[in-house]
């Protein structure tokens, strides 16, 4: 497998390209949700701004041992504070994108290579003040790339597929974030074909 960096470098480009291939009639339609596109596609950027972001908040100790302990850690925090607090910051971060969206991404992708470098392991510090190691932290935004880049190719109509690093290590990490929820099991038994898993179930 890749190192967490590189895959994350790829799942910045293949959005970036993603993105440039939104109809221009789409980007004010459904998106996901109570988001429209843009919104989503604002949502899905964090995932660029808070790695820029984070590199330059040091941690002093690593609260958080791994991506699957950072989501974890992510869905208590969501069930304080509610997701109306996700949905609105994803509308923000829409608005945000300013009047050519696709050139503020590929100016966001190109910044927040730059900004990786070598990618360094450093620990760094991100939602509810925890520690985490940058690649630890790396793969939870590969991760959302990954997702949310199926969620905008859906609603824009438009053909897309993770690369195949991206795409394995998203895959791999949804199911050790089932592992540290607790629904091992249930997952297990659902990808055997045994059984179904819950209407609506989610690992985030």
């Amino acid at each position: 497998m890749e190192s967490p960096v590189a895959t994350y470098v790829s799942a910045v480009r293949s959005f970036s390209e993603l993105v440039r291939a939104v109809p221009d009639d789409r980007w004010g339609g459904p998106g996901l949700g109570e988001w429209d596109l843009r919104a989503l596609i604002g949502h899905t950027s964090r995932s660029l701004t808070t790695v820029t972001t984070y590199l330059d908040g040091p941690a002093d100790t690593e609260d958080l041992a791994s991506a699957e302990q950072y989501y974890v850690h992510v869905k208590e925090l969501t069930s304080v504070l509610g997701a109306e607090d996700i949905v609105e910051r994803g509308r923000r971060a829409g608005a945000d994108l300013g009047d050519d969206p696709v050139a503020t991404i590929d100016a966001l992708s190109t910044a927040v290579i730059e900004r990786l470098g070598a990618g360094e392991d450093r620990l760094i510090r991100v939602i509810g003040d925890k520690g985490i190691r940058l690649h630890s932290y790396l793969p939870t935004r590969t991760f959302e790339l990954a997702v949310h880049g199926l969620d905008i190719a859906a609603a824009a109509d438009v053909p897309f597929t993770p690369p195949a690093d991206v795409l394995e290590e998203a895959t791999l990490l949804a199911t050790r974030i089932a592992l540290a929820l607790g629904d091992g099991t249930t997952v297990l038994r659902a990808l055997t074909g045994r059984t179904s898993l819950p209407d609506g179930y989610s690992v985030v």
